[in-house]
């Protein structure tokens, strides 16, 4: 999920007037047991690296949860399966092709570090506007508007 601060310094550390971080959340949700912790650990870093170089924005913001379900309650094509869905959300408006980009690069993080084929990812982002949004008891900026909403405006 992209809700980045536009042109800032990954070594910028922006803050909200209440010392809150702007934190997009991932969701990766599996099988009980199909991650171990090490894996989670690793992947939840690789997350954050990924979506700090491509939004500009440092991984101390980046938050991601790791939701287990019981193997039976998960199928593919109506048989059970041990996929690991990732799932975010982003602001309408960023450019498309960076949005592919955080998804793929993503997809091929779960593949390298947890061991899991491409065929059992699936990396889905949902949109919607910023108004649909609020993060410290304030309403997300749109696109391009993030200084003026870290400064208070």
């Amino acid at each position: 999920m992209r809700r980045s601060v536009v042109g800032e310094n990954i070594d910028n550390r922006a803050r909200l007037a209440d010392d809150q971080a702007i934190m997009p959340i991932y969701t990766c949700t599996t099988t009980t047991s199909t991650l171990p912790g090490p894996i989670k650990a690793g992947l939840a870093r690789e997350i954050a690296t990924i979506h700090s170089d491509i939004n500009h924005v440092p991984s101390t913001y980046v938050n991601v949860v790791f939701h287990e379900l019981a193997a039976d309650n998960v199928y593919t094509d109506g048989a059970p399966a041990s996929p690991v869905l990732v799932s975010g959300w982003i602001r309408e408006g960023h450019p498309k092709a960076e949005v592919t980009r955080l998804a793929t690069e993503i997809a091929s993080a779960v593949t390298r570090l947890a061991g899991v084929p491409a065929e059992r990812v699936l990396v889905v982002f949902e949109s919607s506007p910023a108004s649909f949004a609020v993060e410290g008891g304030r309403v997300l900026p749109e696109p391009g508007q993030e200084q003026a909403w870290i400064a208070g405006s």
